[in-house]
C-alpha cells in the first residue's frame, strides 16, 4: 500500500506530504516508524514468559492494530485502499479472536501439568 502512494510522487510531493526527511534517508523505502515518527525497535516487543499474560499482550496488539486500520479506512476516499485496509483489520479481528480462545484454553488447563 505505502507503494502504491507512493510510487509515482515526486521529491517535491514527498516534501509537500511531510515525508521530506523519510525521502532524503530512505528514498521510497520502506522505514518502519509509528506515526511520529519514532523508528520501530525490538523493544516494542513485550513478553513476560507467562503463556496467558502473553496472550493478553498479543490481544491487545491486534485490537490497536485493528483501530488503526479502521482510522486509516475513514481517512481515505480511495476504494481499492480501502479494500486492502478492510482485509488487514479483519485479519487482526481473527488473530484477537484465535488469541481469545487460547487463553480460554489455557486458563481451563491452568493446573494441569502438561510441560515438564
Amino acid at each position: 500500500m505505502v507503494y502504491k502512494l507512493t510510487k509515482d510522487a515526486t521529491p517535491e510531493q514527498m516534501k509537500a506530504a511531510g515525508l521530506g526527511a523519510h525521502y532524503v534517508a530512505h528514498d521510497s523505502a520502506l522505514f518502519y516508524s509509528n506515526a511520529s515518527g519514532v523508528p520501530w525497535t525490538a523493544s516494542y516487543i513485550q513478553a513476560k514468559g507467562d503463556p496467558i499474560a502473553d496472550l493478553y499482550e498479543d490481544i491487545a496488539a491486534e485490537e490497536k492494530a485493528r483501530a488503526t486500520y479502521q482510522w486509516l479506512i475513514d481517512m481515505t476516499d480511495d476504494v481499492d485502499l480501502q479494500d486492502g485496509l478492510k482485509y488487514l483489520r479483519e485479519r487482526e479481528i481473527i488473530h484477537s479472536l484465535r488469541f481469545r480462545e487460547a487463553v480460554e484454553i489455557l486458563k481451563e488447563k491452568r493446573d494441569e501439568r502438561t510441560i515438564f
